[in-house]
């Protein structure tokens, strides 16, 4: 009896073996793939004075910096063709929730030889040109924290929709690598509820080439937003994109115009100039990382610009975890006050107009 006992627990380990060691050949079977950042911050923030003489908070905030989980696939079809698919979605884990599918969720097929189109909800090209550019990105000390037309808050200087953003209602195309150059245009329908002829009918086209050769980067980008295309009423912006990663620093250099005519007579009320310097010297798994950025004069109104100066550390533990240390600070005229990006303390550091925040964030991001 007890041998018998003894034979079956043996046969139940074996089944719960073969269990475990076969989930990971079903999930291939399946043509699935998990992916992921974690990456959490201790921010020191101080959100500045504003133009009317309130005094800002000095807090302490737990930050979750774009912590983000996707799955994603690929099918082989016939004539060289891909199935190809993403679920990507931002996960706030300092407990401020997230929603599914908020970031890069698409349906398309993809060619070697002719490139890619998809559906869904994806970065613009217009982003993409200039993205790792950024030494910063995806940090509370993000260069999108002055550039792409949307980062302050006041009507003055915020663009209708986003330059430098990521589009719902998506139809994209992204060229192969032609020696060294790639291409992307993407058409957003930013009207899909409408019901009436009399509604605005409004929409966005976004293009970029981006060019990649040895240790230069290149990059063109433009994106036009119709508002109304009942009343001709629109935005536009263009930027251009420079970089070079030299064996132990990476420089970028970018430029950005934005326009409009939503004003009286048509007249450019948010259209201005913004430029962003960064380097990164790297020193084995460890690198020292620097940023400026400065924003214009928005249309007529005067002192409506920033300037924003960001330093920081990254230690390296593995190729896949680090431990950062960033400051940043962005400097508001008396009439704009942008704030930071991309943190879940970001809408914490805005105190009105003029206020000048400043934060030091200490943190760890582990890639999966």
């Amino acid at each position: 009896m007890q041998g018998a006992f003894t034979q079956q627990k043996k046969l139940i380990a074996v089944a719960l073996a073969a269990a475990v060691f076969s989930a990971p050949a079903l999930a291939d079977t399946g043509n699935v793939s998990v992916y992921g950042k974690a990456d959490l911050s201790f921010d020191i923030i101080n959100n500045g004075t504003s133009a009317a003489g309130v005094a800002g908070a000095s807090k302490n905030n737990v930050s979750s910096n774009v912590s983000k989980l996707g799955f994603k696939g690929a099918e082989g079809l016939s004539d060289g063709l891909s199935a190809i698919w993403q679920i990507e979605q931002q996960i706030n884990m300092d407990n401020t929730g997230g929603t599914f599918a908020t970031r890069n969720s698409f349906l398309g097929l993809k060619s070697d030889s002719a490139g890619t189109v998809l559906l869904g909800r994806h970065d613009t090209p217009y982003k993409l040109a200039t993205r790792k550019l950024d030494v910063f990105g995806d940090s509370i000390a993000d260069n999108r924290a002055l550039l792409g037309g949307v980062t302050s808050n006041t009507t003055v200087d915020s663009a209708f929709a986003a330059f430098d953003g990521r589009q719902p209602d998506v139809i994209a195309y992204l060229s192969p690598n032609m020696n060294g150059f790639t291409g992307a245009i993407a058409y957003v329908n930013l009207a899909e509820g409408n019901t009436t002829a009399a509604q605005a009918k409004s929409s966005a086209l976004s293009l970029a080439g981006m060019y990649k050769a040895d240790a230069l980067y290149g990059a063109l980008g433009y994106e036009e937003h119709k508002l109304n295309s009942l009343t001709g009423t629109k935005e536009s912006a263009w930027k251009l994109g420079l970089g070079y990663d030299f064996s132990s620093f990476a420089l970028g250099l970018v430029y950005e115009k934005t326009d409009d005519n939503t004003g009286a007579l048509g007249a450019n009320v948010r259209g201005h100039n913004a430029y962003y310097l960064g380097g990164k010297y790297k020193m084995g798994m460890n690198a020292v990382k620097f940023a400026y950025g400065k924003a214009g004069q928005h249309g007529a109104t005067a002192n409506t610009g920033a300037n924003q100066f960001s330093l920081g550390y990254d230690h390296g533990m593995s190729k896949r975890t680090k431990l950062y240390a960033i400051y940043s600070r962005i400097n508001n005229n008396t009439a704009s006050d942008y704030g930071f990006s991309q943190s879940t303390a970001a809408a914490g550091t805005i105190n009105g107009i003029g206020a000048s925040p400043s934060v030091i964030s200490l943190g760890m991001q582990h890639n999966f």
